[in-house]
């Protein structure tokens, strides 16, 4: 108990102002999820839940007396919500491996293939993405007025990255590049709110990411394409017709 404790207590001071070294191990955490998931590896999502165990404590800042000593439901909320959709995401992913390990077996006429990827990145529907947009629009306004009346500490803006998170965990789980510019729109509203919140490494891995996010988006999106020109090869069709399906 009293290392338990002491993991809660344990500080880091810079400039005078005090930071949690859980709130730095749980963003590193983060990072971490978020390389495996660029690199489309099943441990990203195991990383991932660590990371928002860890996180869960700090954000409840009003319930640790941690030094923000602020309570931002939305943050604390996505953590629980993170775990739901990371055990779906663990669970399908690796699911999708060893069926895409078996296929690349089969056609080699060989043994297992340890590295097939976990998921095939594409991009969702028209109605896909309707529904994107659509949940985005209303979880705002639904997670906005639950999170003011339970005195959240900027509600409305809580309620967009909770509600962004969300549908991009799930993106990612589902294999959507879409789900990279989920996580662009999260942080463009992320960081001022952390920053005017006292979170200050959870705001600097917010500026770290939405980078991150953009290099994955084009890696994922280079990913589809040569996977799609792949297939009109094998079907005989034109390449450059791959480069005209990308919205799919």
């Amino acid at each position: 108990m009293s290392l338990l404790v002491s993991f809660l207590d344990a500080q880091l001071v810079i400039g005078g102002v005090p930071i949690l070294w859980r709130e730095i191990i749980g963003n590193v955490f983060g990072l971490a999820a978020a390389i495996g998931g660029m690199r489309r590896v099943v441990w990203a999502w195991p990383v991932g839940i660590v990371g928002n165990l860890t996180l869960l404590t700090v954000f409840l800042g009003g319930v640790f007396h941690t030094p923000q000593d602020v309570d931002l439901y939305g943050q604390a909320g996505r953590q629980v919500m993170f775990l739901a959709v990371g055990v779906y995401g663990w669970w399908q992913w690796s699911r999708t491996r060893r069926a895409n390990a078996a296929a690349a077996a089969a056609a080699a006429h060989g043994g297992p293939v340890a590295d097939a990827p976990a998921v095939r990145p594409h991009w969702a529907t028209g109605r896909q993405r309707a529904g994107l947009v659509v949940g985005m629009l209303v979880g705002t306004l639904l997670f906005g007025w639950i999170f003011a009346q339970l005195g959240s500490w900027g509600p409305w803006a809580d309620a967009w990255i909770f509600t962004g998170s969300i549908l991009a965990t799930y993106g990612m789980a589902r294999g959507w590049t879409e789900f990279w510019l989920l996580w662009i729109a999260v942080d463009i509203v992320g960081v001022p709110l952390l920053l005017k919140a006292g979170y200050y490494p959870s705001a600097v891995l917010y500026l770290v990411y939405a980078a991150f996010v953009i290099w994955g988006f084009v890696v994922w999106w280079r990913v589809d394409l040569a996977e799609r020109a792949a297939a009109l090869r094998t079907e005989g069709l034109p390449v450059e017709r791959s480069v005209g399906a990308v919205s799919g």
